[in-house]
């Protein structure tokens, strides 16, 4: 495939945290693209895991790549898009119910933005139920996440819930 070398796109996410699936759709987009700005997005309506400079820092290690930049933003997802220059949005798609939200947000960043457009990418189907939300919950309780997600964000991840797990008490300090 041609590369596209006017096209600067963003891919915004809260990637709270970044998987392989985030992954996988910035290098597919860095192929189609001159430029990939990761967008992590400041979303006051949601209390994330890791603070957005820890998720900048992380996606900065995993998706180190030629051609790939990280930036954090608050506000509308179209006018940061504006204001980086770029004229495509990319999001990853796993199932109709995402289809259905992103076609809602497309038509809406059109009609502020004409000029932007956005460009839907399939998951590839090894990831297509990969969610950090997932990812989130299945780390929280002990479970194994590893080949999921890159390892700089497995030790985070393992560090954060090992600080507040509960630690079982002994046989001595439990009331009988």
């Amino acid at each position: 495939m041609k590369e596209n070398t006017l096209a600067i796109a963003l891919y915004p996410g809260s990637f709270d945290p970044v998987h392989n699936g985030h992954l996988d759709i910035i290098d597919r987009a860095r192929r189609m693209f001159r430029r990939v700005i990761v967008g992590v997005a400041v979303n006051v309506d949601k209390d994330p895991l890791f603070g957005v400079a820890d998720r900048v820092a992380m996606l900065r290690t995993a998706a180190e790549r030629a051609g790939v930049e990280v930036e954090s933003f608050e506000g509308l997802t179209v006018e940061f898009a504006h204001r980086l220059g770029a004229t495509v949005i990319v999001k990853g798609l796993r199932a109709m119910m995402d289809f259905e939200y992103e076609l809602k947000m497309a038509a809406m960043n059109k009609r502020l933005r004409p000029e932007i457009e956005t460009v839907f990418m399939m998951t590839t189907p090894e990831f297509a139920y990969l969610s950090s939300t997932l990812i989130r919950e299945v780390a929280r309780f002990g479970g194994s996440v590893s080949g999921l997600i890159p390892p700089v964000v497995e030790r985070r991840l393992v560090q954060k819930f090992s600080r507040s797990r509960p630690r079982s008490q002994s046989r001595s300090t439990r009331k009988r």
